[in-house]
């Protein structure tokens, strides 16, 4: 009954509570001198208590209560009131409490979002100078060695030529993967969807990495129940993209005569592509940031790998830009299983 009242009503009902203290009061005294004249004069007088009563009782919480309120939605409301707009509380004081939890929730997101945005920000400034510094030193080393007389020596200025000139690539394949994770999220990229065998498409990736395979003395194989063809809706390209870093990334961080499967889930309208391995594993801690760019597991074991850092971002990048999603998951020591999703083609 006395839920989600507006002022009005509040007013109204101190009123009636007042009016009936102050009535019992002046009946009483009525009574006690037994003057019946009076009684009509005391009805009068107690209506205009109550009139008076009411009026002031209103006054008071539209000047003195919402003028705080009034201050509390200049802090919390998007809207701007023009100095002579009639200020109006939208709804009740239980819907102004709700607003205002509202808000200091929204607000509490909004900081713990800007500082992890920040956070994100001075990790990515400081693994980017990083990673650009290590080439860059190390082109500008032997380049000042060859200055200081090494071009002339044949031993070494056809070797150091041929280091600084792999390190000037590698800083061209970090401009380039940055240029190409800006375009993903930018929305520049227009992706060319068709409809293709994505287990055809995987088998190629195979057939281009099984000389890296065998290097290291792994074996690419397809999981049982793979075999017959599934067609899928997305930019063939972009997804072989994915299928090499993923499956290159399986081969490099695998055993010895270790082994990585590539899997195909149906999901109604979906299929769940998994690239999996039993090799060294991730650790737990790492596996929110793995898609992060520049983020590496073991810093001087993945850089030893090669790569520019940012193949899983790319990743991620295009499927979600396929209204897709992308997961891992894995254990030290046990090996590791990516999966992403791709959408079924309806021819």
């Amino acid at each position: 009954m006395f839920k989600n009242l507006t002022t009005k009503q509040v007013a109204l009902y101190l009123t009636a509570l007042i009016t009936l203290f102050a009535a019992i009061f002046m009946g009483c005294l009525v009574w006690l001198f037994n003057n019946e004249s009076s009684f009509i004069s005391y009805g009068i007088l107690i209506g205009l208590f109550a009139l008076l009563c009411y009026l002031s009782t209103n006054y008071f919480l539209q000047r003195f209560v919402f003028r705080k309120i009034k201050l509390i939605y200049k802090i919390i409301s998007k809207k701007k009131y023009a100095d002579n707009e009639d200020f109006v509380v939208e709804g009740n004081f239980d819907k102004v409490n709700t607003q205002v939890a509202r808000w200091a929730a929204d607000t509490e997101k909004e900081i713990k979002d800007l500082q992890n945005l920040e956070d994100y920000r001075r990790n990515f400034v400081g693994n980017l100078s990083h990673e650009l510094k290590t080439p860059i030193f190390a082109i500008q080393g032997y380049l000042l060695t060859l200055l200081d007389g090494g071009l002339y020596d044949e031993k070494i200025n056809k070797k150091y030529i041929r280091k600084a000139a792999n390190n000037a690539e590698r800083l061209q394949n970090i401009v380039d993967d940055l240029e190409i994770i800006h375009q993903l999220e930018s929305g520049n990229v227009i992706l060319m969807m068709s409809t293709f065998d994505i287990k055809a498409l995987a088998k190629e990736v195979f057939d281009d990495l099984n000389f890296l395979a065998k290097k290291k003395n792994v074996k690419l194989l397809f999981k049982e129940g793979a075999s017959a063809s599934i067609s899928v809706m997305a930019d063939k390209e972009r997804i072989r993209s994915v299928l090499n870093n993923l499956i290159t990334n399986s081969i490099k961080y695998n055993d010895e005569k270790g082994t990585t499967h590539i899997s195909f889930y149906n999901l109604d309208d979906k299929i769940l592509v998994e690239i999996s391995d039993n090799g060294i594993g991730i650790h737990e801690k790492h596996l929110k940031h793995l898609f992060d760019r520049f983020y590496r597991v073991d810093t001087s074991r993945s850089r030893g790998q090669g790569g520019s850092g940012l193949g899983l971002a790319i990743v991620k990048h295009i499927i979600e830009s396929h209204g897709q999603n992308i997961n891992v998951r894995s254990t030290e020591g046990i090996g590791s299983s990516f999966g992403f999703t791709l959408q079924k083609s309806n021819q």
